[in-house]
């Protein structure tokens, strides 16, 4: 599990994109670049990064489940994700 630190700075980050999505749009339209860069970095949707929402990890990240795969292995195995079975053929 990643510390805590690096998962509340992230939720932070998170926040700070939301917050000023607005006005980044808004002054991406009318090629303000200048008053782009005045902005927060935190502000940049690039900075974000895909962590499990459970453990925290970054790494071997599942966009469809929102988790990292070792976390999906073991819940998939335990039936905690409705509609994943194991692959027998």
């Amino acid at each position: 599990m990643s510390k805590k630190a690096w998962i509340e700075r992230d939720k932070r980050r998170r926040r700070t994109v939301e917050k000023y999505a607005a006005k980044r749009a808004a002054l991406k339209e009318a090629h303000d670049y200048a008053g782009l860069a005045k902005l927060p970095r935190d502000a940049s949707p690039v900075r974000l990064v895909n962590r499990c929402q459970i453990t925290g990890r970054k790494r071997a990240y599942i966009r469809k489940f929102r988790m990292s795969r070792l976390t999906f292995r073991e819940m998939a195995l335990a039936g905690m994700i409705p509609g994943v079975t194991k692959a027998s053929w």
